[in-house]
């Protein structure tokens, strides 16, 4: 797939995917199926092998949700040489290691070698652009683009700009998302971690604490979240959750008459758990327990978590757009 028609994405017609890792063969999947040509840069030497795998395993969840799959990789490349494979492009999206200094050296070479129109964009799921962008020429350039896993499911898209980010390229980004069927959200202020990972992080560490104190298990904490707050959350955020909790006073009601009981007496109680010895060998046979501990258990289960997924997005009316 040469060419694209997907209305949004007439001058991207090449990405840069630099890793090729579960985030960057996701990104992948989706640019080819949305018609864009895609060369990896990674170093591994069966890197090809497993991006390959990677989009066979993907394509039926591409189809699903109406995207089209018939020679999903014929537009697919691959060259590890980073300078040489961002030479030409539109867009890079990078999913490199958590790691500043090589995020750093990464884009210093991006930017040079990379066409001045290029849209750049770091998959980061912590990092602050304007650390990333310290040593580049043109920090304006850069801005964030972090998924949430995976990216060719999940709609969410946080763009967070850095501190000298420009405003053009913060709406290139987010028409360029857009048009991927993605649903991008503009933060209006970096913090690290950015929002979903914050707040996903929030509710593990009290998810910890309850299994570590005997609460509960694993299994009955996910049931629980999965037959309250997870549909609740799905349809409506918190504070429409609890605005609509308030009744007719709304948001201002709820604090009143819960809120505030809430901040002085569960609060103060949440845990402050760590991944200590004893930790971790309770989650892990737990988790052995209650999923299994082999691959084909983790396939079994990522395939039902996709399927209902879809069902979710599908009866939300959230499933992308098809080409």
């Amino acid at each position: 797939m040469s060419s694209t028609s997907t209305p949004g994405l007439e001058s991207y017609r090449r990405a840069a995917i630099i890793g090729g890792g579960v985030i960057g063969v996701s990104w992948a999947a989706l640019f080819l199926a949305r018609g864009l040509d895609v060369v990896i840069s990674d170093p591994r030497p069966d890197i090809e092998d497993l991006v390959r795998t990677g989009l066979d395993g993907i394509a039926p969840t591409l189809a699903e949700l109406g995207l089209p799959t018939d020679g999903l990789a014929d537009g697919l490349s691959f060259e590890a040489d980073l300078a040489t494979a961002v030479a030409g492009v539109d867009v890079v999206q990078e999913n490199g290691p958590e790691r500043l200094d090589l995020k750093q050296r990464i884009w210093r070479t991006v930017e040079q070698a990379a066409p001045a129109h290029a849209l750049l964009t770091t998959s980061t799921s912590s990092i602050p652009a304007t650390a990333i962008a310290e040593g580049m020429a043109q920090p304006e350039r850069l801005i964030v683009g972090h998924p949430f896993n995976p990216p060719h499911l999940v709609p969410l898209v946080e763009v967070v700009p850095g501190e000298r980010t420009s405003p053009e390229v913060v709406e290139q980004a987010r028409a360029f998302y857009t048009a991927l069927g993605k649903q991008p959200q503009v933060l209006r202020k970096e913090i690290p971690g950015f929002v979903a990972n914050r707040l996903q992080a929030a509710l593990f560490r009290e998810c910890v604490h309850l299994v570590s104190q005997g609460v509960v298990t694993e299994q009955e904490l996910d049931e629980v979240v999965t037959a309250s707050i997870g549909l609740r959350w799905a349809v409506a955020g918190p504070f429409r959750t609890f605005h609509l909790g308030g009744g007719p006073g709304g948001l201002p009601q709820f604090i009143e008459h819960l809120g505030r009981g809430m901040e002085a007496g569960l609060w103060p109680a949440l845990g402050s758990p760590s991944f200590d010895d004893t930790t971790v060998a309770l989650l892990t046979e737990e988790a052995r327990e209650a999923f299994g501990e082999g691959e084909d258990d983790i396939d079994r289960l990522a395939a039902a978590r996709d399927r209902a997924q879809i069902a979710l997005m599908r009866a939300l009316g959230e499933t992308p757009q098809a080409a």
